[in-house]
């Protein structure tokens, strides 16, 4: 670690107990998590806050827009969008620097940085936003690495628990390959940090739409570890939705995830504007 990399780590990020949070990781289901509160110091907190706000509020930004039966949200991964704050703490968390962090809490020695953001970056879920149970790409399809590690920071202040937004984790069914049994809810918490595997059959979401009051959206940051792919690892390069309860029997939901799967197809089911 470099002076100018150290001092962005110490000016960024709040003072952690990597011992604690590796125990918590390994000890967690319904696989490898942890959740880390207090995550940006709490200046840098506040400036990431309202920076994301604006960008939020800023009509003239092009941004990826989902808004189908499985997820709602609006996402963008671009640097050259992103506001000063943004792109600094985007860059800190895709260096070299906390790399090492990730991997003492993980003991995932060899992980690859994606600086391209595949499918991470800034996620708005907005009034009605919502993210199906789900399993996320195993196979980068750009790099061909395989994805192994989420970081997920929530960044909207004042949330009110009554509006929904709780990331929920699942339990495996290894015979159908899909959830199982809700096993955990985590909290929208500001400046709460999730660090989860992502090979683990690792299913999560936010299936039950959000309800919100006019003006606030669900924020978070988002940022992908990546490994080698391993003998057994699952090619599939989209993510794999299940549907809820009431749309099991839908054939036009059941098509959509069809198509959401698949590499070739997952860009007919989300525009751009």
């Amino acid at each position: 670690m470099d002076f100018r990399q150290r001092k962005m780590a110490k000016s960024l990020i709040s003072n952690f107990n990597i011992k604690k949070i590796k125990k918590n990781y390994k000890d967690a289901i319904p696989f490898d998590h942890v959740v880390i509160d207090n995550f940006w110091k709490k200046e840098v907190a506040k400036n990431l806050e309202r920076e994301i706000n604006n960008f939020n509020n800023d009509k003239k930004y092009d941004v990826n827009v989902y808004d189908n039966a499985i997820e709602k949200k609006i996402t963008c991964n671009d640097y050259d969008k992103f506001p000063s704050t943004v792109y600094t703490a985007f860059s800190y968390l895709n260096s070299l620097t906390f790399l090492n962090v990730i991997k003492k809490i993980t003991s995932i020695k060899k992980l690859i940085i994606d600086v391209g953001l595949h499918g991470g970056g800034l996620h708005i879920h907005p009034n009605g936003g919502k993210l199906n149970i789900h399993k996320d790409y195993s196979i980068h399809p750009k790099l061909k690495k395989e994805r192994r590690l989420n970081l997920i920071i929530y960044m909207t202040k004042n949330w009110n628990e009554k509006w929904g937004g709780d990331l929920e984790l699942w339990s495996h069914d290894k015979i159908r390959n899909k959830p199982l049994n809700l096993v955990k809810k985590i909290k929208n918490k500001f400046n709460r940090a999730i660090l989860f595997d992502t090979s683990q059959n690792s299913w999560h979401g936010l299936p039950s739409p959000i309800k919100l009051p006019r003006g606030k959206k669900r924020q978070s940051m988002a940022v992908y570890y990546l490994s080698e792919p391993r003998p057994k690892s699952d090619n599939r390069q989209r993510a794999l939705f299940a549907p809820t309860k009431k749309q099991e029997k839908n054939k036009k939901i059941l098509e959509l995830i069809k198509k959401r799967s698949n590499l070739k197809t997952s860009t007919e089911v989300y525009r751009s504007k």
